[in-house]
């Protein structure tokens, strides 16, 4: 498998996600704008988006896709219809399992949304149930994602990359539609319609997957359970999984509920929406990344090929570093035009646009940090060892907390985004180190020569940004048509820099490019 194109139909299909979800956030923005309701929507949506990033892009698949890979490659086993056999008894233990969860959640959605909110800061009685309700609205998603998570994973195994990678993309259409008909003066009435479409576009992703598993020979159907030995091995994976692999979202939920508590009606908005553009970057990269290195290095592990497995991982690295180093330098310098052109119209004034950039610009100092962790973490988990990520996260999220508690006051919207990705940072450290003293990740040569000319490339294409941004940034406020123009131009040129000066440092080389070209003709 080619690693570059198999990214590419990941990251390109995530990247449409990712661009439809910051049209539906600039609409919301719109519509809603930062104010309470705004909060309690993102409030409820946490709980889900957790989940989707916890048991779709981790957890899950972290232990799924192994044990199905050992499975179907068993050279003494009965290959596909064993790996479809075992996805059926996991089925059947897993739907009782997330129907009972939804039901609890929903009797108890006051004390969670509570936990999730910290109460808020000053609000009344009606001004909370408020926010439950929207909870009881988002909560049956959970069962959905979980399920998705399930058939994607196959599809995965199956290396039908592609189709999991669209299903998010019916999160986003279908918000989109919400937003713009059925939008209301009434921000409530907004955010309320929003909630409900949030469940809806999960179960029309559980009928996508359905039908593309069916397409491809897959069928499960639920049956009596079945708690066999492998089941239960899959359910000891997953929770050290989700913990590992959901440091980052779990550390965002800490910082939203200290953020609703402690501070003014509107910083989780700010929250929310700088993490959403730091997220465009981490979606293309860090996730593609984690869906093709997973299931390609359990592979090679199996067979043998551990050289294999060592190349895959340090051209995982350089890959990461490629186009995350830019992608830091641009959203750290330049986080007040890119809110402007997104999110500054209708309800979301100026200000809200400068405490959004600043946020942002708190979040990108982590975002390598973010995907780095996406690339380590195969390492662990093609071993079967969610062990040692589940500890490293542990202590990710005990310096988040401690950060938060220290920066929230002194920071306000810009502390709790900077804990997070300081705390990122310490969990790459950890698991980085843990890689390197087993001997299951050594940088090679390549890497280590290229790494620091990235990072060169990357602050020669911040400064041409930075001398830019004051000539583009008037007309982020213009017609969508302006807006649209001026960020093409930033990036743009940004891209161009960026690519001229990895040539002219040797950070990529004519070689690479005629490797590429070779690749995409075969």
């Amino acid at each position: 498998m080619n690693l570059a194109r198999a990214l590419g139909s990941v990251g390109g299909l995530t990247l449409a996600s990712r661009i439809l979800g910051l049209v539906r956030d600039s609409l919301f923005a719109r519509y809603v704008g930062a104010s309470f309701a705004s909060d309690a929507f993102l409030v409820a949506f946490r709980l889900p988006n957790m989940f989707r990033a916890l048991f779709a892009e981790g957890a899950f698949s972290a232990a799924f896709i192994p044990m199905f890979n050992k499975k179907v490659g068993d050279k003494d086993g009965g290959g596909l219809p064993d790996g479809i056999a075992f996805a059926q008894d996991v089925l059947s233990v897993l739907l009782p399992i997330l129907i009972v969860m939804t039901v609890i959640l929903e009797v108890f959605a006051w004390p969670v949304t509570l936990a999730l909110s910290g109460k808020f800061h000053g609000v009344s009685h009606d001004q909370f149930a408020f926010a439950v309700l929207l909870s009881r609205f988002t909560i049956p998603y959970l069962m959905f994602i979980s399920l998705v998570s399930l058939l994607g994973s196959i599809l995965n195994s199956l290396q039908k990359f592609w189709v999991n990678a669209a299903a998010p993309i019916l999160l986003n259409v279908t918000l989109i539609v919400a937003l713009l008909a059925f939008h209301n003066h009434d921000p409530f009435v907004t955010a309320r319609n929003q909630a409900v479409a949030v469940s809806v576009s999960g179960l029309l992703q559980l009928i996508w997957l359905y039908a593309a598993c069916r397409a491809n020979g897959v069928s499960i159907r639920p049956r009596p359970p079945r708690l066999n030995a492998d089941v239960k091995r899959l359910l000891a994976l997953i929770w050290p999984a989700a913990a590992g692999a959901g440091a980052v979202q779990i550390n965002l939920v800490v910082s939203t509920a200290l953020a609703a508590h402690f501070l003014q009606h509107g910083s989780v908005t700010y929250i929310y929406m700088a993490d959403r553009v730091n997220q465009l970057p981490l979606g293309l990269i860090g996730i593609g990344l984690g869906t093709v290195l997973l299931p390609l290095i359990s592979r090679q592990l199996g067979a043998g090929e551990d050289k294999a497995a060592m190349e895959t991982q340090n051209r995982g690295m350089e890959l990461a570093l490629l186009l995350t180093l830019p992608a830091t330098v641009a959203l750290v310098l330049c986080g007040g035009p890119i809110v402007a052109a997104l999110f500054e119209h209708g309800k979301f004034d100026a200000v809200d646009t400068v405490n959004t950039a600043q946020a942002l610009a708190a979040f990108s100092v982590g975002l390598p940090s973010y995907i780095l962790v996406k690339v380590l973490t195969p390492g662990f988990y093609a071993r079967a060892d969610t062990r040692t990520p589940v500890r490293y996260a542990t202590i990710s999220m005990g310096v988040n907390l401690v950060l938060n508690l220290a920066l929230i006051v002194p920071l306000k919207h810009m502390g709790p985004p900077l804990a997070t990705a300081l705390a990122s940072t310490v969990n790459t450290v950890l698991l980085y180190r843990a890689l390197r003293q087993r001997g299951h990740f050594i940088p090679d040569a390549r890497l280590r020569r290229r790494a620091w000319r990235l990072a060169l490339a990357a602050l020669a294409m911040g400064l041409i940004l930075w001398l830019l941004q004051g000539l583009l940034t008037p007309y982020t406020h213009g017609s969508w048509p302006v807006r649209t123009g001026a960020m093409l131009v930033l990036v743009g040129a940004g891209g161009l820099v960026y690519a001229i000066a990895t040539f002219v440092l040797g950070a990529f080389t004519r070689a690479d490019l005629a490797f590429l070209r070779r690749r995409r003709a075969a």
